[in-house]
């Protein structure tokens, strides 16, 4: 059953609020499935239910990104616990999530995944996102590097040691791992990741060539991401055309 959005009251007894949370986040699970930002089963997206710092979104271990719907998606307290929905939870998003939303000023939403270019710098030596192209400079000073992989997640110090290092900012590169993207709602992080992804392709593909690359000064990258002064808007409109377009095509994702 397609829910109607701006009609829908409740779904499983949730807030109006929580229910376009879990279809917001549904869609970001099946986008990135879509753009090949998943690996198998692996990695997590989270959300924090609004007005709550023990409640969160996740997919239940096992569920494919393509395959998030609204009502699949359970509710997760801070100790890891399912409180809501049927199936288990990863450890590694537990230890992982949980730390960063509690610890992050602006961590609503946390997008964890392995996508491909953007986990390529993480597996070089002093690996960078540089300022080479349009896209990066969005990113200017709102990254930050770990270069301490310490295995998987099974603890939650390993989360507090990530959170940490992210500190306020919005991008974190976990070395030898993949990238944490953080952001107030699902549209925000979602944009990021896209553009991160985007920005770190570019960056691989001109490195490939073995020829330097043109590297924008600090002060045009820093005016550059300062003209980004529409984000949030264009944000809602890269979610609302992945909505579109499963509105069309999966009509379940909202269910």
């Amino acid at each position: 059953m397609a829910i109607e959005r701006g009609k829908v009251t409740a779904l499983h007894g949730n807030r109006r609020e929580d229910v376009e949370a879990r279809i917001d986040l549904a869609c970001a699970h099946r986008a990135a499935a879509k753009l090949g930002f998943h690996e198998g089963i692996c990695n997590h997206m989270t959300l924090m239910l609004a007005g709550r710092r023990d409640r969160f979104l996740i997919g239940a271990k096992g569920m494919h990104w393509q395959d998030a719907t609204a009502s699949k998606l359970l509710v997760m307290d801070d100790h890891g616990k399912v409180v809501e929905g049927e199936g288990d939870v990863s450890i590694t998003g537990y230890c992982i999530h949980t730390r960063i939303h509690l610890h992050h000023p602006n961590a609503a939403v946390v997008l964890h995944t392995h996508m491909p270019y953007a986990t390529a710098l993480t597996a070089i030596q002093g690996g960078r996102l540089e300022m080479m192209h349009q896209n990066a400079t969005r990113f200017f000073e709102r990254v930050a590097y770990d270069e301490d992989f310490n295995g998987f997640a099974f603890g939650t110090e390993e989360g507090d040691r990530m959170a940490s290092i992210m500190g306020d900012r919005t991008v974190l590169f976990l070395g030898n791992h993949g990238v944490v993207v953080v952001g107030p709602t699902v549209a925000d992080a979602l944009d990021d990741l896209y553009y991160l992804e985007r920005a770190c392709q570019v960056q691989v593909l001109a490195m490939s060539t073995g020829r330097p690359l043109r590297i924008i000064p600090d002060e045009l990258s820093r005016a550059t991401r300062d003209s980004y002064s529409n984000r949030h808007y264009n944000a809602m409109l890269l979610l609302q055309a992945f909505k579109d377009e499963f509105d069309r095509t999966q009509p379940e994702y909202a269910s």
